[in-house]
């Protein structure tokens, strides 16, 4: 599994989705101009993101069902 190459791409879109989150509940914690400014659109980043990195583990997991290396 870990010399396929779409596995790294999919751990990179898991570690950025995490990037994402942390920065939209950080700026969420901490309140103020920065998260009247920019939450929506870092929530809607992180529903982004986290759909393909999802599309990208199902298809990694129906490619390795069918048997493709």
């Amino acid at each position: 599994m870990r010399d396929d190459p779409l596995f790294y791409v999919i751990v990179l879109a898991c570690l950025v989705v995490l990037g994402i989150l942390i920065l939209g509940i950080g700026g969420f914690a901490k309140g103020g101009e920065f998260n009247k400014k920019h939450a929506n659109k870092i929530m809607r980043w992180r529903v982004g993101m986290q759909f393909l990195a999802v599309l990208l583990l199902v298809g990694f997991v129906w490619l390795r069902s069918t048997g493709a290396n």
